[in-house]
C-alpha cells in the first residue's frame, strides 16, 4: 500500500522597505526553521515583479513534515545580473492549521550574496531563551555584530566612537536612506551657494561698516525668532531670556557668593537693582545668577586666512529683576581681574556694554556648539549606540527599546568628524575655536562630565535654578523626562520582574561594561558603575539615553538658525582682542571685531543646514519600525504617545499670547533620534 505524503503549506508574507532603492530584482530564497525541522528552501517568485519598494508580497512555502513552532526565518539574497540591495521590513508566517500568525521583524539591508536568519518578534532576554538553537543564534548574531561595529579612539580625552574613517565605511544598516542623504548634501550646497551670491553682491557694492549692514546678508527663511532677534538683540532682558531658553540653556547657575576673581562691588551694580534692595540682599534671596566661561580660558584660537582670531573667557553676573526679568548687570571678559580687564556695566557707554555682551555671546557659540551640543548629546549617545549594536541581539527588549532612538546617529557623527570639526572642516574655516582649540575645549569638558549632570532633575537642582521664572526649557524638559522615565519603567517591568533579573542578564551586563569601560573610558569620576544592580538603575540609564537623544538634542540643536542667523547676536568668531578700555569702544572697533562678510555667510548657512526641520523626521514616540510585536509592549507605546499629546497641548496653551514663543520642546518637533 502506497504511503501518501501530505505537504504542510505555510503562507508567508514578506514586506519590502518604503524608502528609495529598497526594492530588488535579485533572487530571494526563504526557509522556515522549526523546532522539528526545516521547510523546503523556496525561491520567492510570483508572476510579475516581486519585492518592489513598499510591496507586501505573499507566498506559499512547503514543508514535507510539520515544523512545530517556527523559530527562525532564513532569508537569502542572490545576485541576478547586477547587484541590487534589498531592505526587508518583516516576514509574517501563517501555519498550515490557520493558527496564530507569527511576525518576524527584520529592518535590515541585504547587500551582496547574503544569508540572514531572523527571529520571531516576541522580546526575550537571555534567560528567557531555552532552545539551544535560539541561544546559538543570539551568540552568532553578536559575534558578527562585534566584528562589524568596533570601538576606536578618534582623539584622546573624549568619548570613544565607531571605527569608521568616513560614513562610507559604515555598514548599510547604519547609513542614511537615499532621500536623507540627497537632502543633507543638497541643503548644505544650496545654503552655501545662496549666501556666497549675497557675499559677492556686497563685495562689489557698498562698504561693510555698520551693524545695519548685517541685514544685507540676513536670510529670511521663515524664522520669526531670528527676525525678533534682529530687532531686540541689544536689549538686556533679551540677553537674559537667551540664557534660559536659547541654544545653551544649561549654563546658568545660581550665585550664592561672588567668585574671588570677579570683584564686583554693590555700588557698581546698584543702578541695576530694584528699589530698596542691594546686591548682598539679592544674593541671599537667591536672585543673583552667574554665567562663567572659565573653561574657555587659555584655549588656543584659530588663524583664518593668515589672520589670528580671538577668544575670551567671560564671567557674567545676572539679576532676576522683579519688573524687567533676568538681566545682565556686570561682565568681565577674562578670568583674571586687573587694569586691562575692566568690569563692564549697563551704565557704561552703550557701545562698550554692547560689545561686552557680544563677547559673552561669542563664548556661548563655542560652548553650545562643541560642549552642550556635540559632546553632551552627539558623542554621549554614540557610546550607547555602539554598545547596543555590539552587545544586545535584535530580540533583546532593550535593543528593541533603544533602536529607534539610535537611528542615523552613527552616520551624522561620522559626517561631523569629517566635515565640521576635522583639520580642514567648516569650524577651521570660520570659528574661533577651529583647529586645535575645539578638541582642547571638548577634552576639558569631558574631564568634568558626570552621569549626574546629564540627568535633568539633578542638573537643575545642582545649578540652583529651580525657582527661575519663565525658564521654559527647564519646565518642558522635566515634563518630558517624567514621560520618558515612566515609559521606560513600564517597558522594563514587562521583561524584568526583579533586581535579580537585571543582575543575571549577562547580555545587559556586557552592554553596561561596554558603555563604561570602552565608551566613557578614562573617566574615573563619571559616576556610572560598570554593573547594573537594579531595575531602577536600568530605567534611569535608559531614560538618560532616550532623553539625551531626543529632548536634550532638540533643545540645543533646533534653535541654531533662530539664535545665530543674526550674526551679531551669537558670533562664531571674533577678529580683534577683547576691549581693555571702556571709553575706546567705537562702531569701527565693533565691526572690525565681529565676523566678516564671508564668515557671517557661512555661519548663517551652516546653522540653517543643521538647525532646520528634517524632511524625513520621525517625531518623539512615533515608531515607523515595529520592533515590539506583543500587545502589552504596544499598549505601553500607546500610553507614551497619549502622554506626549497631553504635553504638546500643555505647551501650546502655555505659549498662547506670548510674543516670543518657546516651541523647541514640543514633542511633535523633537526627533526620535539624533539625525542631524
Amino acid at each position: 500500500m502506497a504511503v501518501v505524503f501530505v505537504m504542510e503549506v505555510y503562507t508567508v508574507t514578506v514586506a519590502t522597505g518604503t524608502s528609495e532603492y529598497s526594492g530588488t530584482n535579485n533572487y530571494i530564497y526563504l526557509t522556515l526553521v522549526g523546532e522539528k525541522g526545516e521547510s523546503e528552501r523556496t525561491q520567492l517568485d510570483n508572476p510579475g515583479l516581486d519585492f518592489c519598494r513598499g510591496a507586501v508580497d505573499q507566498y506559499k512555502v512547503m514543508s514535507p513534515s510539520p515544523l512545530g513552532s517556527v523559530l527562525l526565518v532564513r532569508l537569502e539574497k542572490q545576485r541576478y545580473w547586477v547587484e541590487d540591495n534589498w531592505f526587508c521590513r518583516y516576514v509574517a508566517v501563517e501555519p498550515p492549521d490557520g493558527g496564530k500568525v507569527l511576525t518576524f521583524p527584520c529592518y535590515r539591508w541585504f547587500v551582496g550574496n547574503v544569508k540572514m536568519e531572523i527571529r520571531e518578534g516576541t522580546a526575550k532576554t537571555l534567560t528567557g531563551d531555552s532552545t539551544l538553537q535560539l541561544l546559538e543564534h543570539r551568540k552568532t548574531e553578536l559575534q558578527e555584530r562585534q566584528k562589524t561595529y568596533r570601538w576606536v579612539t578618534w582623539a584622546p580625552g573624549i568619548p570613544r566612537c565607531i571605527d569608521a574613517k568616513t560614513e562610507a565605511d559604515l555598514p548599510q544598516d547604519a547609513r542614511f536612506d537615499n532621500e536623507k542623504r540627497s537632502d543633507f548634501e543638497h541643503s548644505l550646497h544650496y545654503a552655501l551657494l545662496e549666501l556666497s551670491l549675497k557675499k559677492l553682491t556686497i563685495r562689489f557694492g557698498k562698504s561693510w561698516d555698520d551693524l545695519e549692514d548685517f541685514k544685507r546678508i540676513f536670510w529670511k527663511l521663515k524664522s520669526p525668532i531670528a527676525e525678533y532677534c534682529m530687532k531686540h538683540w541689544k536689549e538686556d532682558w533679551f540677553f537674559g531670556y537667551q540664557c534660559l531658553n536659547g541654544s545653551n540653556p544649561r549654563m546658568i547657575q545660581r550665585c550664592k557668593k561672588l567668585p574671588e576673581n570677579f570683584p564686583v562691588t554693590a555700588d557698581m551694580v546698584q543702578s541695576s537693582m530694584a528699589d530698596r534692595t542691594n546686591l548682598d540682599k539679592e544674593l541671599k534671596a537667591g536672585n543673583i545668577y552667574l554665567l562663567d566661561y572659565a573653561i574657555m580660558d587659555g584655549i588656543p584660537s584659530n588663524t583664518i586666512k593668515g589672520n589670528p582670531q580671538y577668544i575670551a573667557a567671560p564671567i557674567c553676573l545676572l539679576y532676576q529683576h522683579p519688573d524687567e526679568g533676568l538681566i545682565p548687570i556686570a561682565i568681565q571678559l577674562e578670568q583674571t581681574p586687573g587694569r586691562d580687564t575692566p568690569i563692564f556695566l549697563p551704565k557704561d557707554p552703550p557701545l562698550a556694554w554692547l560689545l561686552a555682551k557680544m563677547w559673552v555671546r561669542h563664548s556661548e557659540f563655542q560652548v553650545f556648539q562643541l560642549l552642550s551640543h556635540l559632546l553632551r548629546t552627539h558623542l554621549v549617545v554614540e557610546v550607547f549606540c555602539v554598545a547596543t549594536l555590539r552587545q544586545l541581539p535584535a530580540v533583546h527588549p532593550i535593543y528593541k527599546l533603544l533602536a529607534p532612538h539610535l537611528r542615523y546617529t552613527l552616520e551624522i557623527n561620522c559626517r561631523g568628524r569629517t566635515q565640521l570639526i576635522s583639520a580642514n572642516g567648516i569650524f577651521k574655516r570660520v570659528v574661533s575655536t577651529g583647529g586645535d582649540g575645539l578638541l582642547i575645549l571638548a577634552q576639558r569638558e569631558y574631564k568634568v562630565l558626570t552621569y549626574r549632570s546629564i540627568q535633568p532633575l539633578y542638573d537643575f537642582c545642582d545649578r540652583g535654578v529651580s525657582q527661575l521664572p519663565n525658564y521654559f526649557y527647564k519646565d518642558h524638559s522635566l515634563m518630558l523626562w517624567e514621560a520618558i522615565h515612566s515609559f521606560v519603567s513600564s517597558m522594563v517591568s514587562l521583561y524584568y520582574q526583579s533586581d535579580h533579573d537585571v543582575q543575571e542578564d549577562l547580555e545587559l551586563q556586557a552592554w553596561i561594561r561596554d558603555i563604561v569601560e570602552e565608551g566613557f573610558t578614562e573617566l574615573p569620576n563619571f559616576g556610572l558603575p560598570s554593573k547594573l544592580s537594579s531595575t531602577e538603575e536600568l530605567c534611569t540609564l535608559l531614560a538618560v539615553a532616550i532623553f539625551t537623544s531626543t529632548a536634550q538634542h532638540a533643545a540645543t540643536n533646533n534653535g541654531q538658525f533662530d539664535w545665530c542667523a543674526w550674526v551679531p547676536n551669537t558670533p562664531c568668531t571674533m577678529r580683534q582682542p577683547p576691549p581693555t578700555d571702556k571709553d575706546a569702544v567705537t562702531m569701527d572697533m565693533i565691526m572690525a571685531t565681529l565676523p566678516d562678510v564671508s564668515q557671517s555667510c557661512v555661519q548663517m548657512a551652516i546653522t540653517w543646514h543643521l538647525g532646520r526641520a528634517q524632511p524625513d523626521a520621525i517625531p518623539l514616540g512615533q515608531y515607523t519600525e515595529d520592533h515590539f510585536t506583543e500587545p502589552k509592549a504596544l499598549e505601553v507605546i500607546d500610553r507614551f504617545r497619549m502622554e506626549l499629546k497631553e504635553i504638546e497641548k500643555h505647551i501650546l496653551t502655555e505659549n498662547e499670547g506670548l510674543e516670543l514663543q518657546y516651541h523647541f520642546l514640543l514633542p511633535s518637533r523633537i526627533e526620535n533620534s539624533i539625525t542631524i
